[in-house]
């Protein structure tokens, strides 16, 4: 029988509680099968009713398996947390999220157990508060600047969210780790997919400009839109947004508002838009804040010229090497429509924009994780309980 302090170093725990077609859906489904690939035994531990979806990843990955913890409220899973914690006793857990990671620390105190804890925030944490009462703000701030601290690190996807992590929590700038998003296939970066069966990916005389999101107040699509008309008013062109949200109407009414309905379509959400990505002559990115926009990431992969506004935080990082008139103001209108008539006059090469890319490539990224947790690029031989 191993005594209380032993863990398995060969195994890690994942505790995710996600809408299901989140940022966070997209790193658990990229990053816990390459753990796994790695020799690493992996759990997914499940709040019921939420993402990720991993099951088909499951069926087909050995040594990566799901576990239901029992509840569908997230702070209702601290018990069964904690008696996984106490029977597998993992080397290592990562969660995401605020409240699950304030879940993952309660019930890893519980359990009594040397698991290192790390948390990630994907978001620029004082951006995405701000809309929030101040009470709210308040406590946000005190939670994650008193509760982080026990953490064995806290894993964010850029320099500038790490910055404001610091700055708003009064977090030890050494706890806080830059660690790139496994986002992009790596064999996507030398064989993009096919064109989309949709007939504006195949019109030479009518340029078309690609958003994806969440249809939200965040990713500002109504500035995408009035961008969009000032330069739909001198030039044949196209916008699709790819995504579902609260704003569809209301961004539907925009554009007939605007006079360009007929060269706008919202044909919903796309789980992996590798193909419209590929195929668009510009990607565009209008949002407030981000944490790292993995779309972004994944435009550059497939070698898409991007807009970006400079929001806090990720752009300026992927495009500090890329043409100037990528990056415009939040919010401005007129700016956007001037660089997105830049790009499509002159676009940049495609292999420098996926050279931006390259540290987000899903084995780059999958070792980039491993180091930052302290761990090794593949597992050691399994030892403790279950090994």
């Amino acid at each position: 029988m191993p005594d209380a302090l032993t863990t398995d170093p060969g195994r890690i725990a994942c505790l995710f509680s996600t809408s299901g077609h989140s940022g966070v859906d997209r790193l658990a489904q990229h990053l816990l099968p390459a753990l796994a690939a790695r020799g690493y035994r992996v759990d997914l531990l499940r709040v019921r009713r939420h993402g990720p979806d991993l099951s088909a990843a499951a069926a087909t990955t050995p040594r990566l398996d799901i576990i239901d913890l029992g509840s569908r409220h997230t702070y209702a899973c601290v018990p069964g947390i904690v008696r996984y914690l106490r029977r597998a006793r993992p080397g290592v857990m990562l969660s995401d999220k605020d409240r699950v990671n304030r879940t993952a620390l309660a019930a890893r105190a519980l359990a009594g157990v040397t698991t290192r804890l790390f948390l990630r925030s994907g978001t620029t944490l004082s951006v995405d508060l701000a809309s929030r009462s101040p009470v709210q703000r308040r406590l946000q701030r005190w939670s994650v600047g008193r509760l982080y601290r026990h953490a064995a690190g806290v894993l964010v996807p850029s320099r500038g969210a790490a910055a404001d992590l610091t700055a708003f929590a009064g977090l030890a700038p050494g706890l806080v780790q830059v660690v790139p998003t496994p986002v992009v296939p790596d064999a996507l970066f030398d064989d993009p997919p096919a064109a989309p069966a949709h007939p504006w990916f195949h019109d030479p005389d009518a340029p078309l400009i690609l958003g994806v999101g969440e249809l939200s107040r965040r990713k500002d699509f109504a500035t995408l839109l009035r961008g969009f008309a000032r330069l739909r008013a001198h030039r044949p062109c196209r916008l699709m947004i790819l995504g579902e949200g609260g704003e569809r109407q209301a961004l539907l009414a925009e554009a007939a508002a605007l006079g360009v309905a007929d060269d706008v379509a919202l044909p919903g959400f796309a789980p992996k838009p590798y193909a419209e990505l590929a195929h668009a002559d510009l990607f565009a990115l209008t949002s407030r804040w981000e944490g790292m926009p993995l779309v972004l990431v994944e435009a550059l992969a497939l070698g898409t010229p991007v807009v970006a506004t400079d929001c806090p935080s990720g752009p300026r990082e992927l495009l500090a090497n890329g043409p100037p008139d990528a990056l415009v103001p939040v919010g401005d209108a007129p700016a956007l429509a001037k660089a997105l008539a830049a790009l499509l006059d002159a676009p940049p090469a495609a292999a420098a924009l996926r050279q931006a890319a390259r540290p987000y490539a899903i084995a780059a990224a999958t070792t980039a994780y491993l180091a930052a947790m302290g761990l090794p690029a593949t597992a050691p031989t399994a030892r403790g309980p279950n090994g």
